[in-house]
């Protein structure tokens, strides 16, 4: 048995109405595991919204994409920010659908004001907005600070170089620096003095320049309460006119309790995909973040994020590159 309730399956059914018939009916095979064969598109919705156990579960798939879901709010009226990520559209997507619910529960009352809002609701909507634009800054901000930075190390840039060294990071500081090239490889290092010379490396022995995709796919943030902010950017990586490859780089910042307005690095995740050399003046997608802000925020919990030697990581991004990334090999 399904487990939507009647608004949600109503609005589930308006939502995938968006999607095309092909999406649909590979939707249908993922949630039915193949068993259902529907005859047209309005039994393959059926299908899929009988056999979802739940509203979360059907709307994370990965074919109800975000912009369908943000297309579905707009129709409703729903006003939320382009940048938001997918699991806040689902959630303001259950909320606007769970108001529905109970406003058709209610006896009809002359006497009470129409469409109120849960209590307080709105202002937490407001709290939250802010604290998400408040991190997206802090992490724009971080990156435009980093990557300026770093990048001037590179003697072929001709530019002033600025001061880089371990005083940006926590001593007890942690970099796993992962890069695919026939293989997958993974290598760990600790403290600020040897994570600085291998980023340093990067730039001012292997020529190599990073430049970050800031827009919203390419930048996420997410914040605890204990004071960790992650910090999440994709960009492409190059060495003079040629683009070699993706990176994706995730960074723990914790505020220094000793200088006002400063942060410092707490740990570096930084995963280089290669490929061969393209012509000058070829242009690639934009690389794009995968990880959702919930994801981002379970690593504020874990303090980093870990890409096993074992297991390849799975990004949409690395198809823009292939295995042949010998010129990233590190030196080290």
């Amino acid at each position: 048995m399904s487990g939507l309730n009647e608004q949600e399956m109503a609005g589930c059914r308006s939502l995938l109405a968006l999607l095309d018939t092909e999406e649909i009916l590979a939707l249908c095979d993922t949630v039915t595991g193949r068993l259902v064969q529907p005859e047209n598109r309005q039994d393959a919705i059926h299908a899929i919204l009988i056999y979802s156990q739940n509203v979360e579960e059907l709307l994370k798939r990965k074919k109800v994409y975000r912009e369908i879901i943000f297309k579905y709010l707009a129709m409703e009226g729903i006003v939320v920010p382009p940048s938001s990520e997918k699991h806040h559209l689902i959630q303001r997507a259950k909320n606007h659908w769970n108001k529905r619910l109970e406003l058709k529960s209610e006896p009809e009352d002359a006497s009470k004001p129409e469409n109120t809002n849960p209590p307080n609701q709105n202002k937490d909507d407001q709290k939250a907005n802010k604290k998400v634009d408040e991190c997206r800054k802090l992490g724009e901000e971080f990156c435009r600070w980093f990557f300026e930075l770093l990048n001037s190390q590179n003697p072929f840039l001709g530019s002033p170089r600025e001061a880089w060294g371990p005083q940006h990071f926590w001593d007890d500081v942690k970099l796993q620096f992962c890069y695919n090239t026939s293989e997958h490889n993974v290598l760990e290092y600790y403290g600020a003095e040897m994570v600085s010379l291998r980023l340093l490396s990067l730039v001012k022995e292997e020529f190599l320049f990073l430049n970050p995709n800031l827009d919203s796919d390419g930048l996420k943030c997410a914040s605890s309460p204990h004071g960790l902010v992650v910090v999440a950017v994709a960009g492409t990586v190059h060495r003079g006119n040629n683009c070699l490859g993706i990176f994706e780089q995730v960074f723990g910042l914790i505020r220094s309790a000793y200088i006002e307005n400063t942060w410092k690095i707490k740990f570096v995740n930084l995963r280089i995909v290669g490929q061969s050399a393209l012509e000058s003046g070829t242009v690639l997608q934009k690389p794009s973040i995968q990880f959702e802000s919930i994801e981002l925020e379970a690593m504020c919990d874990r303090s980093e994020l870990c890409w096993s030697s074992n297991e390849p990581p799975d990004n949409e991004n690395e198809t823009l590159c292939s295995e042949n990334a010998a010129a990233l090999l590190p030196k080290h």
